[in-house]
């Protein structure tokens, strides 16, 4: 059974789900990460070695990824691994790349000194990345996506068919 069929909004992945050896979770609505995830998938080939993971549908379901929330996974990008593992920042960069065969280009980033200014460079990326992408903050964001879960979970938000209000 695909990881699919078990969640069939809250992720993309690998039609495998024993072999994939990283599931990477990713803001769907940020062009920026889109234009990187193809990237990736185009690497992967269908080889389903990295499960792709779009955590800015409404059914996006933290249990079935590493427990990583939604606020928390917007903030900085996550990955799990097949153990249950959660690493985020550089290091899944470093891990999908490797995976994928291009360790090569984050290779430096393991070095002490080079690690840890990239570590701090990602960290001031991750903090301005939505209003650098003419998005609304975290805290808008959030607010309205459990806004939208609860009207949907509650039918407040659904038209009578009367057109009554």
């Amino acid at each position: 059974m695909s990881l699919n069929t078990q969640f069939p909004e809250s992720a993309e992945v690998a039609t495998k789900p024993e072999s994939w050896q990283i599931e990477l979770l990713y803001d769907g609505e940020c062009r920026l990460c889109l234009r990187e995830v193809n990237f990736l998938k185009r690497r992967d080939a269908g080889r389903g070695l990295v499960a792709f993971v779009d955590i800015a549908g409404d059914r996006y379901i933290p249990e079935a990824h590493g427990g990583v929330d939604f606020e928390t996974a917007m903030g900085r990008i996550h990955a799990v691994l097949p153990d249950g593992t959660v690493i985020k920042n550089v290091e899944v960069f470093r891990r999908v790349y490797e995976i994928l065969g291009m360790g090569w280009i984050y290779a430096v980033t393991k070095l002490p000194i080079i690690g840890s200014i990239v570590d701090w460079l990602y960290g001031i990326w991750a903090d301005w990345r939505l209003a650098l992408t003419g998005r609304p903050d975290l805290a808008t964001i959030v607010s309205d996506r459990q806004k939208r879960i609860e009207c949907e979970t509650q039918g407040r938000c659904r038209l009578n068919d009367d057109n009554q209000p």
